[in-house]
């Protein structure tokens, strides 16, 4: 089916509704679209790990939670026009085939700064104060062990960050009332004067790693950063320094990091994501009590839902109405002959209909 001349239809990936079709969160943002009566929403019918071209095949706009998207996805994209992630990570997005297919993949920028960082900051502070054990002692009646577990402040301590994005500054920002040392980041796509205006030093990945009592991950996963953290880069760090990745699986060499907590070569881990997702069988850093674990959506509350729908709708509300929209992935698409042909016959199309019940 292509666009019937009266709407601009979204579709929603399946996995935002339960089986009863009953939507799994709070708020997803959708009363973006609510003054624009000329765009439909759908559901997707089932759930599927990698998005089918049947699936998109009526579809303007689709907002994707966890399938990926493939050339597959995309091989049929007659009125196809954008591809929405809801977030900010887009590795399993085949981009190339997207801006090939003339479709835009966008993100969320900047919707999920102040979760990740807040839970960034909670996983610092849980680490260093051991709150998992002593959760346990309490649980187990092992009261009198308390004495082995002392904690240690996040004061006079120091933060490094790979990567040097939205979501790490708002944790330097988050974490500058608690007394710590200038904060140190590596990323080689920022400019030194800029990271000063923030207060941060930039250094190289050796230096960061030894110097660093907390190391956290806020870079995406491409093959740039695939295995950036192995062995080599683990053996700089301090004993008693933590690592910390809410980022996406690959970027650490899990073999490596389990080595390295196994023999006590760093103070412990914090992981919110994983190599292979999702984590269906009991994880092997679960015996590590000085590790702490969460099924990628330690950062996942209310206001974040809202605030990254909110974003992600106005994004496809922008392109609809022939604005550009933010957090674009692959701006040349804009400059291909075919997406603007398409983009501009589905305005077109929209202005020949009229406007009706927009919702499925």
């Amino acid at each position: 089916m292509t666009f019937d001349g009266e709407f601009f239809r979204v579709a929603l990936t399946a996995d935002f509704y339960d089986t009863e079709g009953v939507c799994k969160f709070k708020d997803m943002g959708l009363e973006a679209f609510d003054n624009h009566a000329h765009i439909k929403t759908s559901v997707f019918d089932e759930h599927r790990t990698e998005i089918g071209v049947d699936q998109v095949a009526d579809a303007q706009g689709v907002l994707v939670l966890t399938p990926e998207v493939t050339a597959e996805t995309v091989s049929a994209s007659e009125d196809l026009l954008a591809i929405g992630r809801f977030g900010v990570g887009y590795d399993s997005v085949d981009v190339g085939a997207c801006t090939e297919a003339d479709v835009v993949v966008l993100i969320t920028s900047g919707a999920v700064d102040r979760s990740v960082a807040e839970a960034t900051v909670g996983w610092m502070i849980a680490l260093t104060h051991h709150m998992r054990v002593k959760d346990r002692l309490v649980r187990t009646g092992e009261w009198d062990a308390r004495t082995g577990y002392m904690g240690s402040e996040l004061r006079d301590r120091t933060f490094g960050a790979v990567g040097l994005g939205g979501i790490a500054r708002e944790t330097v920002r988050l974490l500058g009332t608690f007394g710590m040392n200038p904060p140190l980041a590596f990323d080689p796509y920022v400019d030194p004067g800029e990271a000063g205006r923030l207060g941060v030093a930039l250094v190289s990945l050796k230096e960061l790693m030894a110097a660093s009592d907390f190391v956290s991950v806020h870079c995406p996963l491409t093959r740039e950063t695939e295995g950036l953290i192995g062995r080599r880069e683990l053996s700089a760090m301090k004993r008693s320094a933590f690592l910390i990745n809410t980022a996406r699986g690959g970027i650490v060499d899990e073999n490596a990091l389990y080595d390295a907590l196994e023999s006590d070569a760093i103070g412990g881990a914090a992981l919110d994501c994983f190599e292979v997702e999702p984590v269906v069988e009991p994880q092997r850093f679960g015996r590590f009590d000085n590790v702490l674990l969460a099924p990628h959506s330690v950062a996942w509350t209310d206001e974040l839902f809202r605030d990254i729908g909110l974003a992600a709708c106005r994004s496809m509300v922008d392109l609809s109405l022939g604005a550009l929209p933010r957090g674009v992935i692959n701006p040349e698409v804009f400059d291909r002959r075919g997406f603007q042909e398409k983009w501009a016959r589905l305005r077109r199309r929209r202005d020949r209909g009229g406007c009706g019940n927009r919702r499925a």
